[in-house]
């Protein structure tokens, strides 16, 4: 992503400054639970239980250029030479990145990140112009923050509760702590500079009722900072349900977490609630697909890509292909993914990205090469 990178001078004045001043630029998540124990009659009982939905996904990649390796202490080194100890040479082989001890969760895609599980999809966009400067590195911002993010949301949703606790998802607040957890892991001994934007879905349910056996209705706590973007869309009636709105301090410069940004998950991210149905698809995308894609070609994509799924294209399944299930997630994700890749790949393209470059009084032509990040999520009823 070639977008502005801030720096301390322009923070003091973000809003006014004009763009051309700037540089350009699998672990599953586990839902909510609750645990039973063994309870005397002084001690309250801990249950657990299972949520009644859960997301089927796929995602598919497209990178401008081959991710950077991460620094350590993230990835460890190779060895130097024969001197080394014998100790150090299994570590040469893992090219497996670690925080604190944990494998990193998510996808590294260019500067982006993903991540996906039964109950939280998100996608991070790092704002590539971090790659210019020494010490910057984007991509480790996006998917450290991812990480933490979805470490945060499992921690929360699995904390033990009594029985009349009420569980409410903040995702926002789990955000806050991601972001606090990324400053400190890129800090000293270690100085590791970025920003990222951040947008991710967790899904959770209500009741109908006001009783805990009423029938549940699934329910997204969608949250954004930045021009990365989820939509919600209901296949079978070819509509959009939800979408994010885009964040900017100006043209080609959205809020963004990380090194020299005023922006930050308590103050500026967006949480909106979203009621939807079984069978509605979530997408959790990077900006690369819709600077490329207009909001009705990604429904038309997406519901076309459905349709072939459930007729038998797009490779096997692992059951019924009824809306997209039996891994037909991925098949959609693939397509959308591909169909971005044709217009940011094409310099005569018409493309959103550049009819808002021109808006902005900027010669613009062509799609907008970036890295293309495309989640896709099922709403299905959990069978346990």
């Amino acid at each position: 992503m070639r977008r502005s990178v801030l720096r301390p001078q322009i923070v003091r004045a973000i809003l006014p400054q004009p763009r051309r001043s700037l540089i350009e630029s699998l672990p599953r998540c586990r839902p909510e639970l609750t645990f039973s124990t063994s309870a005397t009659p002084d001690t309250p009982t801990l249950q657990r239980e299972i949520p009644p939905f859960r997301f089927e996904t796929g995602l598919a990649l497209f990178a401008k250029r081959a991710p950077r390796p991460f620094p350590p202490p993230f990835l460890s080194p190779p060895s130097g030479s024969f001197s080394d100890p014998l100790s150090t040479h299994h570590r040469s082989r893992d090219r497996r990145a670690f925080v604190n001890g944990e494998l990193i969760r998510g996808y590294t895609n260019g500067d982006d990140a993903v991540y996906v599980s039964d109950q939280f999809v998100g996608a991070n966009d790092g704002v590539g112009a971090w790659s210019t400067r020494p010490g910057g590195h984007a991509g480790l911002w996006a998917r450290l923050i991812l990480h933490f993010w979805a470490s945060e949301i499992e921690i929360d949703a699995n904390r033990m509760r009594s029985p009349g606790e009420h569980y409410e998802p903040n995702p926002v607040e789990c955000l806050q702590k991601a972001y606090e957890q990324t400053i400190q892991a890129t800090s000293e001994p270690n100085s590791w500079q970025g920003t990222t934007t951040a947008t991710g879905a967790q899904l959770y349910f209500r009741r109908q009722e006001s009783e805990s056996q009423g029938s549940a209705i699934p329910l997204l706590y969608i949250t954004n900072l930045g021009d990365s973007q989820v939509l919600v869309l209901r296949p079978r009636d070819s509509e959009l349900i939800y979408k994010t709105t885009e964040q900017w301090h100006w043209f080609d410069c959205p809020r963004q977490l990380g090194t020299n940004s005023p922006d930050t998950p308590r103050e500026n991210a967006v949480l909106d609630k979203v009621e939807i149905e079984e069978n509605d698809v979530v997408l959790a995308m990077s900006d690369g697909v819709i600077d490329n894609l207009w909001e009705h070609e990604i429904i038309e994509n997406v519901v076309t890509s459905i349709r072939k799924w459930e007729g038998g294209e797009g490779g096997e399944s692992s059951g019924d292909r009824k809306g997209g299930a039996g891994g037909g997630m991925q098949f959609v994700a693939e397509e959308l993914m591909k169909a971005a890749k044709v217009i940011a790949t094409d310099p005569f393209a018409e493309s959103p990205f550049m009819e808002h470059a021109v808006e902005e009084g900027l010669a613009m032509e062509g799609g907008k090469l970036d890295d293309i990040s495309v989640v896709a999520a099922l709403c299905v009823r959990n069978k346990g």
